[in-house]
Parts: C-alpha cells; sequence; structure tokens
C-alpha cells in the first residue's frame, strides 16, 4: 500500500478535469518543464493574491491554489505522454511546492501586519510569517533529508510503505495515531492553507480584520512547531533511517 497517495484534491476531483488541460497543453510546444514553470507561477501568484485585503484576496488565493494543484497534475502527464521524465522536472516540482508554501505564509504575515506597517507592533505579524515559512519549510526538508541520509549511507531507495515510515510501537506510535483525529498538521500544504485563510477571512467579515488573520497566524505558528519536532521523532522511531 502507498504511504504517500497524491493529495485528496487530485483524487476527489483534479485527475479528472486534468485530462482536458493536459490535452490543450500538448496540442503546444510547451514541455513537461514548462507545464511545471507554470504551476511554479500560479503557486507564487497564490501568496500574492493574500496581498489584496479582506475576503477577495483570500477567495483569489484559494482559488489559484486549486489551479496549482491541476496544472501539477499536468506535468507529470504531459512527461509521459511525451516520454520527457526527467530529475529536472522532480527538481522544479519541489522547487514549486517548496517556494508556494514558503511564500503563502510570509503573505499571511504581511495580511495580518495590515500594510502600511505601524512600526514596532505590526514586525510582530510579519516575523510570525517568516518563522511559520521556516518551520514548514524544515518540516517538508525533513523527508527529503531521509532520502540523501540513506544514498549517503548507500541504502536501497525507500520502499513506498507504511511499514517502512511509520513507528510500529512506542509512545511516538501512539502519539501518531491519536494526531489522526485532529490532523493539525495537514494545513500547512498550500491547499489547506488558502482554504483556511479564507474561512478566517469569512469569519473577519464579523469578527473584524485584521483581528482574525493575527488570531489565526498566532495559532499556527506553535502548532507548526509542535508538527515538526512530532514528523522528527517519528522519522527517528522508524525504520527509515536504520541501516
Amino acid at each position: 500500500m502507498r504511504a504517500n497517495a497524491e493529495h485528496w484534491t487530485a483524487s476527489l476531483y483534479l485527475r479528472d478535469l486534468s485530462p482536458y488541460l493536459t490535452w490543450m497543453l500538448l496540442k503546444t510546444r510547451i514541455s513537461a518543464n514548462g507545464v511545471t514553470g507554470l504551476m511554479i507561477l500560479v503557486g507564487w501568484s497564490t501568496a500574492a493574491a493574500l496581498l489584496i485585503p479582506g475576503i477577495w484576496g483570500a477567495l483569489l488565493a484559494l482559488i489559484l491554489g486549486q489551479l496549482q494543484m491541476l496544472v501539477d497534475c499536468c506535468d507529470g502527464e504531459v512527461a509521459r505522454w511525451r516520454k520527457t521524465s526527467s530529475p529536472a522536472g522532480v527538481f522544479l516540482d519541489k522547487v514549486g511546492h517548496y517556494s508556494t508554501e514558503a511564500l503563502i505564509p510570509i503573505a499571511l504575515g504581511i495580511r495580518a501586519a495590515a500594510y502600511p506597517f505601524e512600526a514596532p507592533a505590526d514586525f510582530l505579524f510579519t516575523t510570525l510569517g517568516l518563522a511559520l515559512a521556516l518551520l514548514i519549510v524544515l518540516n517538508k526538508a525533513l523527508n527529503d533529508m531521509v532520502h540523501v541520509a540513506r544514498a549517503n549511507a548507500g541504502l536501497p531507495k525507500l520502499a513506498d510503505n507504511k511499514g517502512e515510515k511509520v513507528p510500529q510501537a512506542g509512545l511516538i506510535a501512539t502519539l501518531r495515531r491519536l494526531a489522526r483525529f485532529l490532523p493539525f498538521h495537514r494545513l500547512y500544504h498550500s491547499v489547506e492553507m488558502t482554504m483556511v485563510i479564507f474561512v478566517a477571512a469569512v469569519i473577519g467579515l464579523i469578527a473584524g480584520q485584521p483581528a482574525t488573520d493575527r488570531v489565526f497566524l498566532a495559532v499556527l505558528v506553535p502548532l507548526a512547531f509542535l508538527a515538526l519536532i512530532g514528523h522528527f521523532l517519528a522519522i527517528m522511531a522508524s525504520k527509515r533511517v536504520r541501516s
């Protein structure tokens, strides 16, 4: 059984839509890596949309976040159709997701600070946005660190199954099972982030902005820290980094 299935939006509906977009892309001369480049630009645009105050910026980010995932489905389809899969494509895909998921919290911090900034109070929220971006990127990097560590140790590629990647016993395994009932660690993907930011914007119509974004950001940072620590401990307790 695959431990890392594709994002739930792809399984839910994007894979039903992507063949139509892929068909249109195949009629052009754009390469698979070019499609990945489009995915990167859409991801950056998602973060930029959050700089638009109020609910409309959050709504635009929500739509663009879904569009990024749709284009992300298409680059692999174009590569398989044209038989042009390459390490460069995998690398660009990583760049797209890492950069997007770092820029969204940075933009959220600027949004919460409510430009123009009034120093020094508003810089607390831009700093929280930067801290959240760092925690998210570090959390994502842990999985890639595992692959690098295994390669440097001369170990085979990690098997894509839960037995290899999930702690089987002990406190860490118990805590991981409990986390399935409150999966806050999933909030830090670009799709989920734009969804909850939009929900916060809707609440802000009643409770007021930027207060809602500020509370939301202040809650996300410690949760991201907990997710990072939990992810690190889960890796160390699993078979992933054992010879």
